[in-house]
């Protein structure tokens, strides 16, 4: 029987100083210099662009300065409380949100506007193009939007080494060419992959190889 490590502390807290910026430079100093009352802030771009790790950015610099969050996603089954002391608020997946989940953002809004708290919301398309209700589609495009652009393939080879160097975690060129020519680039796919090879390895007791990729493709039905 092979043994399957737990995934104890493997992952990353996703903040300011692990996100690679990229061509994005601009919506990340706006999200450091948030403040009480600003405008709202959507983000918007391709899966992997670095939507949620942004927000979850700007929640955690909000929280270690003193401040209150909430935020809620597509996930999460709606009506979503209202907290009168969150003075910050992050609303993910716009884009896919139900009936339910498009009146409690809006509610949110709502709250959010008559205390003065700050909205940032993400979705994989410009505010005119989410398929919401129009008063909700109009606040999420009252304040900055920002178009995220994904890293381009040395800034994805940079995330996939600084990543394994935080896991202690030796990874070779030839391993980072093979994920990047076999996997999706975007940089939330390859992430996972890093996970699920960083977990196979450590139950076979191997280093990370190209030979001991194809075998974990292949003992998972998938093509090397």
């Amino acid at each position: 029987m092979k043994q399957i490590p737990l995934a104890i502390g493997t992952r990353a807290t996703l903040t300011f100083d692990n996100y690679l910026t990229g061509a994005n430079g601009a919506a990340v100093a706006h999200l450091q210099a948030l403040a009480g009352g600003a405008a709202p802030v959507y983000l918007w771009g391709p899966p992997g662009s670095g939507k949620s790790h942004l927000l979850h950015a700007a929640l955690q610099r909000w929280i270690v300065q003193g401040g209150r969050t909430a935020a809620f996603g597509a996930g999460d089954a709606a009506p979503w409380p209202i907290d009168a002391a969150a003075t910050l608020i992050a609303l993910d997946d716009c884009d896919v949100y139900d009936d339910a989940q498009q009146r409690s953002a809006f509610a949110l809004f709502i709250d959010a506007a008559a205390r003065g708290a700050v909205v940032v919301a993400a979705g994989s398309v410009p505010p005119v193009d989410l398929p919401l209700r129009d008063d909700l589609r109009s606040r999420l495009g009252w304040g900055p939007v920002y178009a995220l652009q994904p890293l381009g393939e040395a800034e994805s080879r940079a995330a996939l080494r600084r990543e394994a160097d935080r896991r202690g975690v030796l990874l070779s060129d030839d391993v980072i060419d093979y994920l990047l020519t076999r996997f999706a680039r975007d940089l939330t796919h390859l992430m996972a992959q890093l996970d699920r090879l960083d977990t196979f390895a450590l139950a076979e007791k191997r280093a990370i190889t190209v030979p001991l990729v194809r075998r974990m493709l292949a003992e998972e039905g998938a093509p090397p």
